[in-house]
């Protein structure tokens, strides 16, 4: 199994460039199925879901020319509707081939989605077979475990989401483009990567408004094109990197970025006394001390993001005061903060939602095990202002979000190797 092996205490410097959005590209490999026509995608992050999606598209029978941070997909010859379960049980984001499928052939079947164990128990599918049942769908099920859904006569429906999901308003929303009538969804998600998703599906014929508030209205048509997508900049990555250079006082350029989607993080900034500079498609982390404590909830865009909470905390093991964190997203979340505690920090669970940090601590190097994405990130920032080294195993789920890590924290100086 691979691992980082990284000795800390150095100060960072120089440029790291954002990669394509990890949740938008995604999205757009199953959006692919919705026409016959090939699409060509630009931006790509080079992850290891891109390549579980290929996988789980190729099986399917369409046809991938990878060229890079570029693709085509020609999905005209797709010859069958059932998600191989030896694939899609691998990640997440398989459930997100089960609605463009379901609105192209009126029928789908597949396993349960695999992917990281945060919100284990908590992140059920409900939602979505909730959405497709309202289009008219039924949904035979197989001891929780395999799922058939039938609709050859679905038609548009309005849909109230129970609970905010960033997932299910893209597959409802993207089913919607082709069935007739229309579709009004309810209190949806509004993060960044379901507008950009929408934009390009209005550029292929689809009839949408409304993405990026809580309201989405889809006028069902007969056919899309496909035409190009260039992925937006990952808010996640560029949040990570920030909170990076932030935790070890270092001067790092984030360049081809959209710091207006990270607005939320910015703001706490404004609050603790981290330094930055700002243009329309860069940041300027400067060297900041004596950051100050600052408490955080996380909340659906455009609110403090989960996604970041986790490097956020070991910023918050730097700052002076206390901090409370309350993760409202994921269940076990917060679980990865005993290792923190491990490596030094005055860390209270007070329960499985909320954590209280005292600050500052020096951190020592450990041995660790990356749990989950964004946990291994925020070990990663961890072990770069700790003294000693620090060995950080399982970084599979690192590479599951980060492309090449260790290459471009090397470029800013960091003492960090990859061994196989």
């Amino acid at each position: 199994m691979p691992k980082f092996i990284i000795t800390g205490g150095r100060r960072l410097s120089g440029e790291i460039k954002i990669n394509g959005a990890k949740n938008a590209a995604l999205k757009i490999i199953p959006a692919a199925i919705l026409s016959e026509q090939t699409i060509t995608v630009n931006n790509l992050p080079g992850i290891e879901d891109i390549g579980k999606s290929f996988d789980l598209l190729t099986d399917l029978g369409a046809k991938i020319t990878h060229r890079g941070s570029s693709a085509e997909i020609d999905t005209k010859n797709i010859n069958k509707t059932e998600l191989s379960s030896k694939l899609a049980d691998k990640f997440r984001t398989s459930v997100m081939f089960v609605g463009p499928l379901l609105a192209r052939f009126g029928e789908v079947s597949f396993p349960h989605p695999g992917g990281c164990v945060i919100g284990a128990g908590s992140r059920p599918i409900d939602l979505f077979l909730e959405g497709f049942k309202a289009f008219g769908a039924t949904v035979e099920e197989e001891d929780g475990k395999c799922y058939r859904v039938k609709g050859k006569k679905l038609q548009g429906t309005t849909y109230f989401f129970s609970t905010v999901s960033v997932t299910v308003t893209e597959s409802l929303m993207m089913t919607a483009c082709l069935i007739p009538g229309e579709t009004i969804l309810k209190n949806c998600a509004m993060e960044p990567e379901i507008k950009a998703l929408a934009d390009y599906l209005n550029e292929q014929g689809a009839k949408i408004s409304g993405a990026g508030t809580p309201i989405i209205k889809i006028e069902g048509v007969t056919e899309l094109s496909a035409g190009t997508f260039d992925i937006i900049p990952d808010r996640i990555e560029t949040g990570s990197f920030a909170l990076l250079a932030a935790a070890t006082n270092s001067e790092i350029k984030i360049t081809a970025c959209n710091p207006d989607h990270i607005l939320s993080l910015l703001t706490v900034f404004d609050k603790i006394g981290v330094k930055y500079e700002e243009g329309a498609d860069w940041l300027l982390m400067k060297p900041s001390k004596n950051i100050r404590s600052y408490n955080i909830k996380t909340h659906e865009y455009p609110g403090f993001p989960t996604d970041l909470q986790s490097p956020y905390a070991v910023l918050m093991t730097q700052a002076h005061g206390l901090s409370l964190i309350q993760e409202t997203i994921y269940d076990r979340r917060l679980i990865w903060t005993d290792m923190l505690s491990q490596m030094g920090a005055n860390i209270i669970m007070c329960d499985p939602h909320r954590v209280v940090i005292s600050g500052p601590t020096g951190l020592h190097g450990k041995k660790l095990i990356s749990p989950d994405i964004r946990a291994g990130i925020a070990l990663v920032i961890a072990a770069l202002i700790a003294d000693g080294t620090t060995e950080i195993d399982n970084i599979y789920q690192l590479d599951r979000g980060y492309e090449k890590l260790d290459e471009r924290l090397k470029k800013l100086g960091a003492d960090i190797q990859r061994l196989d």
